[in-house]
């Protein structure tokens, strides 16, 4: 009776965390073995990712489980998208990857539109107008004359960033690359021509691969440090939204998701790809998913509008643990104000608290008088949004949409899970709250049972 043991590295803009996954004959288990910390540092008013801190994690990681006798059949990296970081030509990382929260791509997509109209991009890319693309990101260093940039030789998106400094080996995953705003998710290939005519030089990027692919083992040196040996890396579905859908529940195609953390992620899974003028009016994107298929999506700002009052609030001395936040919220249901999630001053804030509070003063409504307030305000915004979306995304489906699929860490909320049947109507399907690193593991076992 063979039995694998794969473990999931699984990096979100806040926390990262380490899944060990054991399958045997039928059986599935998974225990958390590591998490950690991570944000973004500030320096000079510019925001990056301490991806070497990441990679200490992960050594820290991989030496423990050696003290445990664990073997491991192999690792699989998956995180947010977008990011990346530039090496040189003889390998060597140049900078810190930039955080997509740092302003400085701001007023980038109106000066891109200038060499290609924003319905043009769209109709090549099918990829939402955020400032914070890959592509505007790249833009924004060459219009800054980047030393960076002007020595790189290679484009190394996060999850296959920290592949390589595991492995040594580079590749570029198609899930995470298609997050960046340059490839065409009709070819499933990076559009040179666009980056040409952007000035930018394609040969940056590598070939593309399919989630499944081995990149390597782990170097000689971490495998001797570690005591962990020579495990084979996978590169699964390096974005985390693509792996979470991966370990959706369903039993038919009749659904929309939501991916629930920092981030929500809401749209449905399509065999082809919609870079239609409605699409692009209504701002959806179009990501690459596994087996071939397309993330129709729209990204809307989820829990970060709570992680970041509850910083400012720690600070004041309220350490509230995420069930009383829950709690509160419900002890104030009956407070009216409202905002929009997505309004961009909600994007990088000094003080939340103070943003919200201040943008519902301008609207009209009443300042809450309390956090408990403020909290009921943020759940009901976000279901209203939600409601919102599926209305919008029911226009395009091929299909009746006839339950909500809700997955990752902001599945556990059962208010705001009560409060989003309420807005939309249909069923809410919570769960599994882990849906990223099940479907991590899940493409890494896949790929052993089709060997």
């Amino acid at each position: 009776m063979n039995e694998y043991h794969f473990l999931a590295f699984d990096c979100g803009a806040t926390s990262g965390r380490a899944m060990l996954g054991t399958f045997k004959e039928n059986d599935f288990k998974m225990e958390e073995v590591y998490r950690f910390s991570n944000q973004m540092l500030e320096f000079g008013g510019a925001y990056f990712w301490n991806v070497f801190g990441i990679y200490e994690h992960f050594l820290r990681c991989l030496t423990e489980l050696a003290h445990r006798r664990v073997a491991i059949d192999s690792i699989g990296i998956d995180t947010w998208g977008v990011d990346f970081g530039l090496v040189s030509s003889d390998g060597t990382l140049l900078s810190l990857p930039r955080a997509y929260r740092d302003p400085y791509t701001e007023g980038i997509p109106e000066k891109v539109f200038e060499i290609v109209p924003r319905e043009e991009l769209y109709s090549i890319t099918g990829i939402q107008t955020m400032n914070f693309n890959t592509l505007f990101q790249l833009y924004a260093l060459k219009e800054s004359h980047s030393d960076v940039l002007r020595y790189a030789d290679k484009l190394l998106f996060m999850p296959d960033l920290l592949t390589y400094m595991l492995t040594g080996e580079m590749v570029c995953e198609y899930t995470i690359a298609s997050t960046s705003g340059m490839v065409n998710p009709a070819t499933r290939a990076f559009e040179r021509p666009l980056l040409e005519r952007l000035g930018l030089n394609p040969d940056l990027m590598l070939p593309i691969v399919q989630p499944g692919t081995v990149v390597g083992t782990l170097r000689d040196s971490i495998a001797q440090r570690t005591g962990i040996g020579k495990v084979p890396v996978v590169a699964v579905a390096g974005h985390d939204t693509a792996s979470a859908i991966a370990a959706i529940p369903a039993q038919d195609s009749h659904y929309a998701y939501l991916s629930s953390g920092t981030w929500s992620l809401m749209g449905i899974v399509t065999e082809k790809p919609n870079t239609s003028p409605r699409a692009a009016e209504l701002n959806f994107t179009n990501e690459g998913g596994i087996g071939g298929t397309t993330r129709f999506l729209k990204n809307i700002t989820g829990m970060w509008l709570v992680e970041q009052c509850r910083r400012v609030w720690n600070v004041k001395g309220h350490d509230y643990d995420y069930d009383e936040m829950v709690a509160m919220a419900s002890w104030a249901k009956d407070y009216t104000g409202r905002i929009n999630p997505d309004d961009p001053r909600f994007a990088n804030p000094s003080n939340m608290d103070a943003e919200i509070r201040q943008a519902l003063v301008e609207n009209n409504y009443p300042s809450p008088k309390d956090d408990a307030e403020l909290l009921s305000c943020i759940y009901h915004s976000l279901a209203d949004r939600y409601a919102e979306v599926l209305r919008m995304l029911r226009e395009f489906a091929p299909f009746d949409i006839e339950r909500l699929h809700i997955v990752g860490g902001g599945s556990a909320n059962k208010l705001l899970n009560r409060w989003t049947e309420e807005a939309i109507g249909i069923p809410v399907v919570a769960g599994p709250t882990e849906a990223t690193a099940i479907g991590n593991l899940k493409i890494q076992h896949k790929r052993i049972i089709s060997n």
